[in-house]
């Protein structure tokens, strides 16, 4: 484990004097924190108390926040104790290599305030990796009559660890034909030489098979072994001789491939095939090449000085008979300026307030340059005019410093480049730029694009549509930039305010929650609110008028020409000497919505004969364009379309049944040629009157021969004389019915008493009625008359009076005709009113005249509670004598039918049906 380093210069601190100046400005000499440790530790091992070392208590630490900025993570600060860890795997030989020293150097960063602390961690070689030969075995070729003492250089083993630790000695197994030298190289690096111990002799054995063995002195010390293999080769009296031992040659870096390095020479003084000299690599190499012919070698590959310094290279010459010499060739490696500074940034300030005080620290800048020697050395500088300066804090480290006043307001950024020049020559250099931001205060209010805002929306427009945007800008940054958006006030009600709009505090859309009506609100105006998130928060407020446009949302409505009841539409005549612009009628629209969405266009969509009418564009006048031709057709259709001036436009259209004819009776004959349209629905009405008519006609001859039987077995005269036109006295004029006044087309023959009770059936006279008490019976036209007098008011339940089939003569106006619920479809000449204004207004006279007839407290063209029938039929005809019509009557567009007030005061629920059926019982007493 490491141990603190030795001497640190600690500045002297001050704890009382300047404490606020103190935390700005104090910033520690460089110091080198030194630590020494073997490589091979285990992740998590403890370096040393790297914050006793810098003086740190434990209770600094979460806020000193001590860290390591190195470039690979080989150590970590523990957060709890301030020590020194071991991060990652830590192999000398993998991070430092061949050298003699290896440190790892980095810098320890604390913050509040902000320091940094150079820290060199050695790490010591551990004897972790065995000599290793290249093959498990190799092999040499020795000639017979080769001399004794003879050398031959060995394959040579390699150690990646250094000193003792490293490869020290070769030994070689016992043999009395050979022995093993240790050399040495230059470098220090050692090679074995075999040497011929005494000549050999090849029919006496002709293979030597040796262990060589390579050792280190470390503790423990390791070995690797490989076996020689000698094959005795046959007499070659002279072997070849190098020129030298030894070849030694500088190389420069980044050479070409294809350079000449140098040429080996070798000389045998054999003659022919045994004096040819062929020259070979010992081992196969992959950077350099041989020539085998003259001994030259050149260059493969690109030499690169910053992976490999030097080279040692075996070359053999080997002759024709198969003696061979060897020598050895050591190219070292020349540094060249190859390799530009590297520049990075480390603990970077995110925030830098425009308010910072000159000295504050802002990054750690390193520098690195993969040369050595005066290519590795650099100057560094800040170009430009910035308000900041670099100053050194350690080797190959340098401090950015703030070095002016900031103001973001003026220069919200700085581009501030650094320049990094080595010392070689040519000198190489590497600019590296960041940007740096500078963070203000709320010292701004949020402002508005515009200094009010006027949108227009058109009507029915989709809830939750977006109508408008308001936007503000902040010139500060960060939370004090940002805006949100709200409605403080408004000309709407405060409740009502949140149906009508609503804003994005984000985006500061403004949202309509309902569809707006032009015709219920025309504008409104709002005042917007933008607030920052600053400390305190600014605002600003704005005011946003809305203005609600009308839209085409009306189509045009035909007044004239109506339809008929039958949905076909109506004649006009046309005289036949009618001349060119005579005017035939006029159609009639108008359009709900204002403006040019009103302004209403006619024009002839189709025609019988075109050309022979004409229809004005703005009028929608039709006036004839030309006389009538004798060709012509009596009866033209023209088809009208009105157009608003919307868009898209909306449109509606009208027909015209033109006839040409001078009188009404001409025109008849060309109206009755028309094919009657196809209506089953019409057909199928028809065949269920043409059936209950049937019906009740049977019912009512059932009804009548019960009645005959029953006074025929009954002797009593008066009995009959009830029903004797002659008895009864006629108390006035007949009045003819009057169904124009709004009488429903129902006729009924009625003997009615006055004692208050009125009943649906044929009343049966006696004698035993009083005779204060009138008996009015009514014939099918509905003249009541007074039939005769009783002194009592009995009535007998199975007494039975019959609903008389309807009367086809009558007729309604168009305008006042009703149609009941057993009948809804009415005559073919009668017409429900076209609009609706008459059709309430209809409805609102029925119903307040079933609403008289019921409660009997008002008249209807008549006294109190006789609903106008007095007047026609006498005084003693009063509102007890007339059955209630609500239930019969049925009211268009709507499926209820009025009911009896009286049976839903009573708790009596209304009959129901379509008004065709029999009523039995006997009416409530009103």
């Amino acid at each position: 484990m490491g141990s603190g380093a030795g001497a640190r210069g600690w500045a002297e601190r001050r704890p009382v004097l300047f404490p606020f100046l103190l935390s700005l400005f104090c910033l520690a000499l460089s110091e080198q924190i030194r630590y020494r440790i073997p490589e091979e530790m285990p992740e998590g091992s403890v370096v040393g108390n790297l914050a006793k070392d810098l003086r740190l208590s434990v209770h600094e630490l979460p806020t000193r926040k001590l860290r390591v900025s190195s470039e690979k993570p080989y150590f970590t600060v523990s957060a709890e104790s301030g020590e020194l860890l071991v991060s990652s795997r830590l192999d000398r030989e993998q991070i430092c290599g061949k050298k003699p020293a290896c440190a790892l150097e980095f810098e320890a960063v604390a913050e509040n305030p902000l320091n940094f602390y150079h820290v060199i961690v050695e790490i010591e070689d551990v004897n972790d990796h065995t000599p290793k030969f290249t093959q498990n075995s190799f092999e040499l070729q020795i000639s017979e009559s080769t001399l004794p003492g003879t050398r031959f250089i060995l394959e040579v083993a390699e150690d990646a660890d250094i000193g003792l630790n490293s490869l020290q000695t070769y030994k070689l197994s016992l043999s009395p034909s050979f022995s093993l030298i240790n050399k040495e190289k230059q470098d220090g690096s050692k090679y074995p030489e075999l040497v011929l111990e005494k000549p050999l002799d090849r029919e006496q054995q002709g293979y030597h098979r040796l262990v060589l063995t390579a050792s280190d002195r470390g503790d423990p010390p390791l070995n690797g072994t490989t076996e020689l293999r000698i094959q005795v080769t046959d007499a070659n009296d002279n072997p070849p001789v190098f020129s030298q031992d030894v070849y030694r040659v500088s190389l420069g870096e980044n050479m070409p491939p294809g350079t000449t390095v140098l040429q080996v020479s070798a000389t045998d003084q054999d003659e022919g095939v045994n004096s040819e000299i062929t020259y070979s690599f010992y081992r196969t190499g992959q950077v350099f090449g041989l020539n085998s012919k003259n001994g030259e070698i050149t260059t493969l590959n690109t030499l690169d000085f910053e992976e490999i310094k030097e080279y040692s290279i075996v070359v053999e010459g080997r002759d024709g008979g198969g003696l061979v010499a060897q020598c050895t060739v050591e190219i070292n490696i020349q540094d060249e300026n190859d390799n530009r500074p590297d520049v990075t940034f480390h603990s970077l300030v995110e925030m830098i307030l425009e308010n910072a005080v000159p000295g504050t620290l802002i990054a750690l800048i390193k520098i690195h340059d993969r040369d050595s020697g005066e290519n590795g050395e650099v100057n560094c500088r800040l170009e430009g005019e910035v308000p900041f300066q670099i100053i050194p804090s350690s080797k190959h480290s340098y401090k950015l410093v703030t070095d002016g006043t900031l103001d973001r307001e003026q220069t919200p950024e700085y581009n501030v480049t650094i320049t990094a020049t080595d010392k070689g020559k040519p000198p190489l250099s590497t600019s590296t730029s960041v940007t740096l931001h500078i963070t203000d205060i709320n010292d701004n209010a949020p402002v508005f694009h515009q200094a009010s805002y006027v949108v227009d929306v058109a009507e029915n427009n989709p809830p939750g549509a977006s109508i408008a945007q308001v936007s503000a800008s902040d010139p500060d940054l960060g939370p004090n930039s940002h805006v949100s958006y709200s409605i403080v006030a408004s000309d709407l009600e405060p409740r009502a305010l949140s149906s009508y709009v609503s804003v994005s505090a984000q985006s500061g859309v403004v949202f309509a929650q309902r569809a707006f009506d032009h015709e219920q609100l025309r504008a409104f105006e709002l005042t917007l609110q933008a607030r920052d998130h600053g400390s305190p928060a600014l605002s600003a407020n704005v005011s946003l008028r809305v203005l609600v446009g009308d839209r085409n949302d009306n189509a045009p409505r035909v007044l004239y020409p109506a339809l008929g009841p039958d949905g076909s539409a109506l004649f006009d005549t046309v005289p036949r000497a009618a001349q060119p612009g005579y005017l035939v009628t006029k159609v009639v629209a108008v359009d709900a919505d204002s403006g040019h969405n009103a302004w209403l266009s006619y024009h002839v969509l189709q025609a019988s004969e075109p050309g022979l009418f004409s229809v004005g564009l703005r009028t929608g006048e039709v006036r004839t364009a030309r006389v009538l031709g004798d060709r012509d057709a009596a009866r033209q259709r023209l088809l009208v379309a009105v157009r608003d001036g919307g868009e898209p436009p909306l449109s509606a259209t009208a027909t015209l049944l033109l006839v040409f004819a001078d009188s009404l009776q001409e025109a008849l004959p060309d109206l009755s040629d028309r094919p009657a349209p196809s209506d089953p629905q019409g057909e199928l009405q028809f065949y269920l009157v043409v059936a209950l008519a049937l019906i009740s006609v049977l019912f009512l001859l059932a009804v009548i021969l019960a009645v005959a039987l029953h006074l025929r077995r009954s002797s009593s005269p008066a009995a009959w004389s009830c029903f004797q036109p002659g008895v009864c006295v006629k108390s006035g004029p007949v009045v003819p019915p009057n169904y124009s006044e709004g009488t429903l087309p129902y006729s009924y023959n009625l003997c009615v008493a006055h004692t208050g009770k009125t009943e649906f059936n044929f009343l049966k006279c006696n004698e035993q009625l009083s005779s204060g008490q009138d008996i009015l019976c009514g014939d099918s036209s509905g003249t009541l008359f007074p039939l005769c007098n009783s002194s009592e008011s009995t009535s007998h339940p199975e007494t039975l009076m019959a609903q008389a089939p309807p009367n086809t003569d009558w007729r309604f106006s168009q305008a006042q005709r009703p149609g009941t619920s057993g009948s809804q479809n009415g005559d073919e000449t009668g017409t429900w009113p076209n609009n609706q204004f008459d059709t309430e207004m209809l409805q609102a006279m029925i119903l307040a005249s079933a609403s008289e007839a019921a409660d009997g407290s008002s008249t209807l063209g008549g006294g109190a509670g006789t609903m106008g029938l007095s007047a026609r039929y006498g005084p003693q005809f009063t509102l007890q004598h007339v059955p209630d019509y609500r239930q019969n009557v049925y009211i268009p567009g709507s499926n209820a039918t009025l009911t009896n007030a009286a049976g839903k005061r009573d708790g009596k629920a209304p009959a129901g049906g379509n008004g065709n059926k029999k009523k039995s019982g006997k009416k409530e007493k009103k």
